[in-house]
């Protein structure tokens, strides 16, 4: 049922675009190739376990924590367009 201007199932293709941009955004992010042996920021060595568990990681552990803080911070787009987050 549609409700106001959007037509059927209109919420639910929302909610599957955003979901679909997430995950886009997400693989775009993954590590490929070889895995570095020293940090490319801050150039620590990486663990053997740490290389053998993610591949083709390029950050120690400290870097990437920083570098994932850094990324949850910016929010994603309200694509609802509701009176309530309009007057936010």
């Amino acid at each position: 049922m549609a409700g106001g201007w959007a037509k059927d199932g209109g919420v639910q293709e929302q909610i599957e675009s955003t979901v679909d941009d997430a995950v886009r955004r997400s693989r775009s992010r993954l590590p490929s190739g070889a895995s570095l042996s020293h940090c490319e920021e801050c150039d620590a060595p990486i663990p053997e376990a740490r290389r053998e568990a993610v591949p083709g990681v390029r950050l120690c552990i400290d870097c990437q924590a920083e570098r994932d803080k850094r990324d949850s911070a910016t929010s994603a787009f309200n694509r609802r367009g509701s009176k309530d987050s309009q007057l936010r």
